[in-house]
């Protein structure tokens, strides 16, 4: 009698996938999509449940259609309708941890496009084929999209990548995606155009392969341990067909069965290959039938594997496994957990890292082995939001002294990945340490779920600036700089004197920030002091020289007339600019000649500590050497939009403008010069030894030319 796990008796005349093992009617569906056969869909949508085997699959697949690859197979043993033509290698950008944008990108790249919004790379893969390039691309496991697994992020990259890609004719598309998009990613193309593949379904279902994966697990020839049900053929296979006949067609079942036999074999006490109510029908029936054949309570081991369930990224540092795992319970798993990795073993992998940033202690990470098996224990958990409120209590202790750049990566990078399932993650965006120091893309995703209404005053100036964050891949110091002056810029002062108080060694200190719209051009300069005395001013006696008063240094912007504050150039002149005076130091709006106004010699320039080069949305600041080519960049500032004027005063404040408004940044440390300038603000680190140059030293760069201050016949020029 036929199992009803096996395919009914007939010759066989091919071998199976070396890899798969299986799914013949699947790989022959995708070798037609790949050979372009008539009435081929032109799009293939693969899905099932987690654990059915997609990932698997596609990449079988995807070793017969790399040109390299297939030279080390036996193709002429395998079935012909199986094996895709010898063609040049699809495009397959890995979106594992990437958010829809960045695969458009990735994809952009590879085909060297010229696009510079996302929605032009659309229409430019569409433009492809007609230089004779043929655009196949296969995107794998959507399902792991995202650097926080909390924010949706695959929903985004069917809608917003797949979609828009699917809808380009002269493209061909491939796609492993969660069965919830896979009729959405479908809909609107035209009939025959798509087709889904779900594994889960009858037509599609392999129940000779699963007797097949199972029987290979179990063989000693393939690493298995000898014993009476792996080393008797007849055992062996009959086992393997009625793990396979629980396990099903769906639900998870490759995995099922792969986590099935590893439970047997790293435990084989006490199993009874005889005892059907020994063998699972589903992932979760692995996890508990694993511990009640160890003797513990299946609770006690779904509570060990919930952190790593809930975990973001790879996997959780082997130090913080016990504590969480204790917060997850609500109670002390201490000694659980000591004895409680032997019962966890099946379900875990060690995944070591290396480098000499990496700490001794988060060297190991502990992760599952298989997104699933997360899938299924978080099912289990009755509150998932209290239990990631837990974790996040526990690791903003683990934080040191509250200083998060004594934090654990982890902590640091992925706490805001439990607040936001936790759905507390705004009452955690208010802590400028953080903001500077948490990884900014995963950091910046988390923010961006958060419902724009739910966010406070700093948060929405760190979405503000996270583009800019993530876009230079600033280390944590200028993140701390940049962040600092958006604080001030969005009228947060407190919160830039949180960061300058937590990191002392910023590059710079922004002193004022003011938003004029139209700001052609700006300079440094002097306003030379009325020679009348002020009212109030104590007389001297007569034969007693009274002091010259020092010039007080300003900002000069050129703006448009009408702009409050400003005095225009030729008051006859409509289309002629204003000019706007500011003090350098606080940013007050001064009430001035500009023809009083003398701006910074040539000499005194040239014999300032500091120079500056500029570029559209950057400016670098470098130090003077003793001689020419001795110059160190002492910092960068940069700047998601353009800049329309910049200026440096001897005394090193930078002075910037962009189509938002002018600011002014005293450049730290900046050395004592020689002026007879006011000092705008005192230099609190002049003592203090001069930090690492943010950037590797530069030849000098050529002499930026300073707009003119205005005097009698001049106006600033950019």
């Amino acid at each position: 009698m036929t199992s009803p796990t096996q395919a009914p008796e007939q010759t066989r005349t091919h071998e199976p996938h070396p890899y798969i093992g299986g799914r013949d009617a699947a790989l022959r569906a995708l070798t037609a999509w790949r050979m372009e056969r008539t009435g081929a869909p032109r799009v293939v949508i693969l899905t099932g449940s987690p654990g059915t085997g997609c990932s698997r699959l596609l990449t079988g697949f995807l070793m017969l259609c790399d040109p390299e690859y297939r030279k080390g197979l036996e193709l002429d043993a395998l079935d012909p309708a199986t094996v895709p033509p010898d063609l040049p290698a699809p495009a397959v950008p890995s979106v594992a941890g990437l958010t829809a944008a960045q695969i458009l990108w990735l994809l952009a790249d590879h085909y060297g496009l010229s696009a510079t919004r996302t929605a032009d790379i659309f229409p430019e893969l569409g433009q492809l084929p007609l230089s004779g390039r043929p655009v196949t691309i296969v995107v794998p496991e959507v399902d792991r999209a995202g650097p926080v697994r909390g924010t949706g992020e695959p929903a985004h990259v069917v809608r917003d990548a797949l979609k828009p890609l699917a809808a380009v004719e002269s493209l061909r598309l491939l796609a492993d995606v969660p069965r919830e998009f896979a009729v959405e990613l479908a809909e609107g193309l035209p009939p025959g155009t798509a087709q889904i593949i779900d594994l889960d379904a009858p037509e599609w279902a392999d129940p000779e392969g699963l007797v097949r994966q199972a029987e290979a697990l179990l063989n000693p020839q393939f690493g298995a341990p000898a014993l009476p049900f792996t080393t008797e053929p007849d055992a062996r296979r009959a086992l393997a067909e009625a793990i396979a006949r629980h396990a099903g067609d769906g639900a998870g079942s490759r995995l099922t069965v792969h986590l099935a036999v590893r439970s047997i074999l790293m435990h084989p006490e006490g199993f009874d290959p005889a005892d059907a109510s020994q063998l699972p029908g589903s992932v979760g029936e692995v996890v508990d039938l694993h511990a009640q054949r160890l003797d513990a309570h299946p609770r006690t081991l779904r509570q060990i594997l919930a952190p790593l369930a809930l975990a973001e990224g790879d996997g959780l540092p082997v130090h913080l496994l016990t504590p969480l795992a204790s917060a997850v319970a609500a109670r002390d798993m201490s000694e659980d957990m000591a004895r409680g990795m032997l019962l966890a073993a099946p379900f875990i992998r060690p995944i070591e890292r290396a480098g000499e940033d990496i700490p001794e202690d988060e060297r190991t990470l502990l992760g599952l082995q298989h997104p699933g098996i997360g899938e299924a224990v978080r099912a289990g958990i009755p509150d998932v939001p209290g239990a990631q409120a837990r974790i996040a209590m526990e690791l903003l202790e683990a934080v040191p002294d509250q200083d998060w750049a004594k934090a654990g990566a982890y902590v640091r990078d992925d706490i805001a990945g439990h607040t936001l399932e936790a759905g507390l993650l705004p009452r955690l965006l208010t802590d400028p340490g953080l903001f500077a120091h948490a990884d900014p893309v995963r950091l910046r995703a988390a923010v961006e779920a958060v419902p724009p209404e739910q966010l406070d005053a700093p948060a929405r100036t760190y979405l503000r600036t996270a583009p800019l964050l993530t876009r230079t891949q600033a280390p944590a110091i200028l993140r701390a700089a940049l962040l600092e002056t958006a604080f001030v810029e969005d009228g947060l002062p407190e919160y830039a004197a949180v960061l300058r108080g937590m990191v002392p060694e910023l590059p710079w200190h922004t002193l004022w920030s003011v938003p004029v719209a139209g700001v052609d051009a700006v300079t440094v300069g002097e306003l030379r002091p009325s020679a009348a005395a002020p009212d109030g001013a104590v007389e001297t006696p007569a034969t007693q020289e009274p002091p010259e008063p020092a010039p007080l240094a300003v900002a000069v912007s050129a703006v448009p007339q009408g702009t409050p504050g400003s005095s225009p150039l030729k008051a006859d002149d409509p289309e002629a600019p204003a000019v706007l005076v500011q003090d350098l130091a606080t940013g007050s709006v001064i009430d001035a000649d500009p023809s009083g106004i003398q701006r910074p010699s040539d000499d005194e320039r040239a014999t300032g500590p500091l120079g500056f080069s500029r570029g559209a949305d950057y400016v670098r600041v470098w130090r003077r050497g003793e001689q020419k080519g001795d110059e160190k960049i002492v910092t960068a500032l940069i700047s998601a939009t353009p800049f329309t004027g910049t200026d440096l005063s001897p005394d090193g404040i930078l002075l910037v403008a962009t189509e938002s408004g002018v600011k002014a940044l005293q450049i730290r440390p900046a050395q004592p010069c020689a002026t007879t300038a006011r000092r705008s603000v005192p230099d609190p680190r002049a003592a203090e030894p001069e930090p690492e140059p943010a950037q590797a030293p530069e030849p000098e760069p050529e002499a930026a030319q300073a707009p003119q201050a205005p005097g009698p016949d001049a106006h600033p020029t950019a």
